[in-house]
């Protein structure tokens, strides 16, 4: 067994330089299939531009022409599976990878033509492009040499418009959004950018008919010392008689259909309104009388008598969605019978599936371990008739030892759980909430759950969790989550036999944590998060992201038992107590703060910062079992199985026989504080793969977990500043991500480089992963087992990992 581990790596190390060398290979021969007249192009220059406009000029050079992103691995993909007989095949391609970037004189002319466009639209005028093309050894280079000549500088800027509240209208908002001025260069989407923000202003204002193409610009660059004088012209309706009209919000009317295959083709919306009552301006008709009136009505925002703004029409669509009980949302409009300038919204609404079933399993494994994790959810998006969500969620898992290749013949690990939740979308607060999910759906969550843990011959762990939660969006990148009620009830129990003299000794020295599971308590507090910028994280764009949140416990109770005469100080030991069980009274921040920069239009660098740390106080010892933190896993230092790192310098080892680690394998490593960073830079390989891309990443990961409450009788678990360095724990590794557009496959491989569990230069384990891998993994089972050592760690996930 042991030879075959050593040599399993090996292996892996083998085959995956065959494999670079093989796709190396097949990128590099791309010129062996193509015919002797045609050429690959290999490089793209374009020369004498200011760097402002360089990397938007290059996309103006063909895609077909234009050399494969990747590192070449998409031609090598292409060139595998589309290469027939030493040549490209002309039919039956498969869509993997992209073909190599065949040189065609045509599109060479095409783009140096778009180059000067988009230069001259940027107001050099007098631009020029040239191409030159270079071909050796069927490998061309490509180079654009522009001469843009001056720049063009806008000096006067002129008004055609006609309507004087239209041009009033304008000129009083210009002020806010123009990106035209008199000096500035030039720039056709300056114009762009203006005539959309003129649309918006007027669809804001009233004015429903109005259309993008009655704002126009007449430049005119026919004067010396490269001055352009620039005309904006917002025409009239077609008709000169005619001016733009304000139009106001009328009585809404709201239809439901009566099932998810829509409307019937014979609907007479006057016939059907005459079943429904009109109330406030808006006739509720629900066809599948399965919603109530005041949830839906809530977030209908054209309301009768305001004048008409594209604003509101568009966060009715929003909120409507996401109600998540309709798969279409439609707003149309009719005009009022009489002459009045009226519009009567006409919401339809097709409902969608009310109720599903999720069942998901995973199976964690590593050397010597396996398990299963199985879960059923239960979802009715629409449980009391008015888009409340309902969850019932059933979950349970195992984990288990390898024993004489029998996977599930020793189970030292159990997991059970069930939970229900209600979401209510909406606030429920005692008092008004003026335009209530203006800036994004807002939520009253109520859930319960109950958990059941079991680690063989060790301990039980059995909590009881109720809470009530709101959730709303201060704007589109800002959101809140409050807590103000949120009780747990616990109680567990250790079984290991304390009165054994070397049982014991394993249980106060080496398993400190595990003494907060024998005690029953409870807790009484409330939780605070903020998040920055969560609505970037799948965008490839330079941003700040920030995540932060809070959790106190126990400082109400203790002003409680105070007040009344009572004691609450758990140095003393005197403990306060409710309803006969002593309370937790803790504080516990925690911040995730990320940096994401973009590199290109497939590439971006990532760093993250993790940590957070949980005191007790007061009526406390120690915060619950549940508030300790862990590292390592799929989402922190991906080189170490989660929970198995830390805390500071822990070492298993110091448990002193294979007889009483076996008895304690497989417990967690936790600690009260956590500091971990992340490094990532992330790339395409492969733009095109089984209806999907293939994503890489390279990364750098540190971090651990570490003790700061007394009583811990482990002084090396302890956070220490002056030793901070000997402590961290550092991995490094690649991974691979597959990525379907609505979901991302994740597979990371984490190899260790510094392990703090060593002394000193023996930290440094990833000297041992090239050479003396054999004897070092012997060395640490004689001192470790039933433990062996792992320098890889394979992490498989859904989602990215931050």
């Amino acid at each position: 067994m042991k030879a075959y581990k050593y040599y399993d790596r090996q292996q892996v190390q083998f085959l995956a330089i065959l494999l670079f060398i093989i796709v190396f290979l097949a990128g590099c021969a791309s010129t062996k299939y193509i015919e002797d007249y045609q050429a690959i192009v290999k490089k793209v220059e374009i020369d004498s531009i200011d760097k402002a406009f360089e990397e938007q000029a290059f996309n103006y050079v063909q895609k077909d022409i234009r050399p494969s992103e990747g590192l070449g691995i998409n031609v090598a993909i292409y060139n595998v599976f589309n290469t027939k007989d030493g040549k490209y095949k002309t039919s039956n391609i498969k869509p993997l990878g992209s073909p190599p970037p065949i040189l065609d004189s045509t599109l060479v002319e095409i783009s140096r033509n778009q180059i000067e466009k988009y230069l001259k639209s940027k107001g050099f005028f007098k631009a020029k492009v040239k191409s030159e093309i270079n071909v050796a050894d069927k490998k061309a280079k490509l180079r654009f040499i522009a001469n843009p000549g001056p720049a063009f500088l806008v000096n006067k800027i002129t008004y055609q418009i006609p309507d004087s509240t239209v041009k009033a209208l304008y000129l009083n908002n210009k002020a806010y959004f123009t990106h035209l001025n008199v000096g500035m260069q030039y720039d056709e989407d300056s114009l762009v950018y203006e005539r959309e923000q003129i649309y918006q202003v007027m669809r804001e204002n009233g004015y429903k008919d109005f259309e993008r193409p009655y704002v126009r610009y007449e430049p005119d660059s026919n004067q010396n010392n490269s001055k352009v004088s620039v005309k904006l012209v917002i025409d009239n309706p077609l008709d000169s008689s005619l001016v733009h009209k304000v139009y106001t919000i009328g009585e809404s009317n709201i239809v439901v259909a009566p099932n998810s295959d829509g409307f019937p083709e014979n609907l007479n919306l006057d016939s059907l309104k005459k079943s429904f009552r009109t109330f406030r301006g808006v006739t509720f008709m629900d066809m599948s009388t399965r919603f109530r009136r005041n949830p839906i009505v809530r977030y209908d925002f054209l309301r009768e008598g305001e004048i008409y703004d594209i604003r509101k029409e568009k966060l009715t669509y929003d909120r409507l969605y996401e109600l998540n009980v309709f798969k279409n949302v439609k707003i149309d409009y009719v005009k009022a019978a009489d002459s009045s300038q009226k519009v009567l919204p006409i919401i339809t609404l097709i409902p969608q599936k009310r109720r599903s079933n999720r069942i998901e399993g995973e199976i964690p494994f590593n050397e010597g371990t396996v398990g299963i994790n199985l879960s059923n959810t239960y979802t009715d998006n629409n449980f009391l008739r008015g888009a409340e969500r309902f969850q019932f969620q059933v979950k349970g898992g195992i984990q288990a030892r390898n024993v004489n290749g029998r996977i599930f013949s020793d189970i030292f690990q159990q997991d059970f759980s069930v939970s229900a939740g209600l979401t209510i979308p909406r606030l429920l607060v005692p008092f008004n909430i003026p335009m209530m999910g203006k800036n994004g759906m807002p939520s009253t969550t109520f859930s319960s759950s109950f958990l059941y843990a079991l680690q063989k011959d060790i301990t039980i762990r059995r909590v009881f969790i109720n809470y009530v939660s709101y959730d709303w969006v201060e704007t589109k990148s800002k959101l809140h989550s409050f807590t103000p009620l949120n009780v747990e009830y616990r109680f567990g129990s250790v079984l290991i036999d304390t009165n054994d003299t070397a049982n014991g000794e394993i249980l106060l020295n080496n398993l400190y944590n595990v003494i907060l599971l024998a005690r029953k308590d409870f807790t009484l507090g409330m939780k605070y998060a903020y998040t920055l910028n969560a609505n970037k994280l799948n965008e490839n764009r330079s941003f700040v992201y920030f995540r932060g949140n809070i959790d106190l416990a126990g400082n109400f109770l203790q002003l409680l038992t105070n007040t009344f005469g009572g004691k609450s100080n758990a140095a003393s030991g005197d403990f306060g107590t409710i309803l006969g069980l002593p309370y937790n009274q803790y504080i516990r921040p925690e911040i995730d703060l990320r940096y994401y920069k973009k590199l290109g239009t497939e590439s971006q660098f990532v760093a993250r910062l993790n940590t957070g740390v949980g005191y007790a106080y007061g009526n406390s010892i120690a915060v619950p079992f549940e508030k300790l933190f862990y590292a390592g896993g799929s989402s922190g230092v991906r080189a170490w199985q989660a929970r198995t790192l830390g805390p500071g310098n822990y070492n298993r080892a110091i448990i002193p026989t294979p007889e009483e680690r076996n008895a304690t394998f497989g417990i967690d490593q936790l600690g009260q504080m956590r500091i971990e960073t992340n490094f990532e830079y992330r790339f395409t390989l492969v733009n095109k793969l089984f209806g999907g891309k293939l994503k890489g990443a390279t990364f750098v990961d540190m971090g651990n977990v570490w003790n700061i409450s007394p009583n811990n009788p482990r002084p090396e678990t302890y956070f220490d500043f002056k030793r901070l360095g000997q402590q961290i724990a550092i991995g490094t590794g690649l991974g691979f991500r597959f990525d379907v557009q609505f979901f991302v496959f994740r597979f990371d491989l984490g190899l260790k480089v510094k392990d703090p569990q060593f002394n000193g230069s023996e930290q440094w384990v990833i000297s041992k992963f090239f050479s003396g891998t054999k004897a070092f993994k012997d060395s640490y089972e004689a001192s470790h087992s039933p433990e062996r050592y792992r320098f890889m760690q394979y992490n498989f996930g859904i989602g990215m990992p931050f």
